[in-house]
């Protein structure tokens, strides 16, 4: 298994496509772990994470089921890669030409429609990152990070170090997620309340 990212690391588009849980991918081996991971939201949609295997995923993305197994110890496994493969490449740096206040609630208005239009993900997310597998422990080390350093630098803060109100946010769009993967809420009422929420932690009054 490798290594969490350091907190000083950025996720980039390129970087997640040469880099899986379990190790350090080639051009070859990296397309085989986007072709399992598209197939993977394929079959959730057709399927649900019930009827979800990684059988059936390596079927659908033509790939050996062993091969499919040597990526993905799991389908938890598999299900948190898509969604750290799609916070990586769908969440950017703030723009610092922007408020503060406003570079959060952009972050986490983005945060919380990263699985949106894609059936039962939301669900199958929240399921599969509260697992014990090892692997999905790892992942959800490097999500975590991935957002602290996001709210850090949207908050022109170390990450090392952020403070409460990063802390707090952190709180709140995990509380968020679930809630949201449970089914008590639409993602985009979500990302609507993330917002309110945040304004509410972030302003003066608050502070």
């Amino acid at each position: 298994m490798s290594t969490p990212m350091a907190p000083g690391a950025q996720a980039t588009a390129t970087s997640v496509s040469q880099e899986s849980t379990r190790r350090r991918l080639s051009a070859q081996q990296a397309e085989t772990v986007a072709k399992l991971t598209d197939a993977a939201v394929e079959v959730l949609r057709a399927d649900g994470f019930d009827g979800l295997t990684v059988r059936s995923v390596a079927k659908l993305a033509g790939v050996a089921p062993a091969t499919a197994y040597t990526y993905f110890s799991s389908k938890s496994h598999l299900v948190a890669e898509v969604f750290w493969r799609r916070l990586a490449e769908g969440v950017p740096e703030s723009d610092k030409s922007k408020p503060p206040t406003e570079r959060v609630v952009e972050l986490l208005r983005s945060v919380a429609l990263i699985v949106t239009g894609d059936g039962d993900l939301g669900g199958a997310v929240t399921v599969a990152l509260l697992g014990t597998d090892p692997d999905v422990e790892h992942l959800r080390m490097r999500i975590g990070g991935f957002i602290r350093r996001r709210l850090a630098d949207a908050l022109e803060v170390d990450p090392e170090n952020p403070g409460q109100v990063v802390e707090a946010l952190e709180m709140l769009y995990a509380g968020g997620l679930v809630h949201a993967g449970m089914g008590h809420m639409s993602y985009e009422d979500t990302a609507e309340r993330l917002t309110e929420a945040a304004l509410l932690i972030m302003s003066d009054d608050n502070a």
